[in-house]
């Protein structure tokens, strides 16, 4: 008799992690929190930075307080979206420089986790940085707006939040800091210049304005006149935050595309 050896049975697959964990995602977003707090000049750039800016805006504008008051709730927008960009840029992208994120890729952790626990991580800095500066304008510097400073302080968030995203994403084009923060002209100013903060928007050239519709600051600063103009909250203002709130979620989603490039 011929004897017949069995083949060792095939392990059995390794099952994908699901989309998204409450626990994986809270654990990343501690973990980039911790790191974050050892770095005292990000936390300041972050938190200061746009109320600075905004103080002194104030004074700039002393003998002319209601132009203060027309564009500061603007500006208030704008600061952190700038500022949440340029960080967030630059923290992710080390995490993918110094193969962070690659060691991660390897551990049983969804994209969708990893993309969730930055976003969560650097969203909590955005509402203290948003509460903070929505507080200094309204509460100390006096800026005069008709709507709740509670809408405010959503506008204001929500652009922080998209400055988030739009860091995550461009930090993959990225091969070096230098590099990050030399898409800033390519990402933010343009949408600064067509944004309706310098002029109206329907008085730009026909092909700027329809540039500038599809540009997300441009609602996040209609969004902040609306509240500057009106007391009740209008459908204009809601459509402008959710425009403003739908391309975070999206740019978010395009960045957890991201996360399998190998690191430059």
């Amino acid at each position: 008799m011929t004897s017949t050896t069995t083949p060792p049975a095939a392990p059995a697959p390794t099952a994908p992690p699901r989309v998204l964990s409450a626990s994986r995602t809270a654990a990343t977003a501690t973990r980039v929190l911790r790191q974050l707090t050892h770095d005292p000049r990000t936390i300041a750039l972050l938190i200061l930075i746009p109320c600075v800016m905004l103080l002194l805006l104030r004074y700039v504008f002393d003998g002319s307080p209601r132009t203060f008051d027309s564009i500061g709730a603007s500006l208030l927008g704008v600061f952190p979206l700038i500022t949440m960009f340029l960080v967030t840029s630059i923290a992710t992208l080390r995490e993918r420089t110094s193969g962070t994120l690659e060691r991660l890729l390897a551990m049983p952790l969804g994209k969708g986790d990893l993309i969730a626990g930055y976003a969560l991580a650097f969203g909590t800095l955005a509402i203290v940085q948003s509460a903070l500066a929505t507080g200094l304008a309204v509460w100390l510097l006096g800026l005069d707006v008709t709507g709740s400073p509670w809408l405010v302080l959503l506008v204001a968030l929500l652009d922080a939040l998209l400055g988030t995203a739009l860091g995550l994403f461009v930090s993959a084009f990225a091969a070096s800091e230098f590099q990050a923060v030399q898409f800033m002209p390519a990402v933010i100013f343009p949408q600064l210049l067509l944004c309706g903060l310098f002029t109206p928007r329907d008085d730009m050239h026909p092909v700027l304005e329809a540039v500038s519709d599809v540009l997300p600051m441009s609602y996040a600063v209609d969004g902040m006149n609306e509240v500057l103009r009106h007391t009740d909250m209008t459908a204009t203002f809601v459509r402008d935050v959710s425009i403003v709130a739908g391309c975070a979620l999206l740019v978010l989603t395009l960045g957890a595309a991201t996360l399998r490039r190998r690191t430059m």
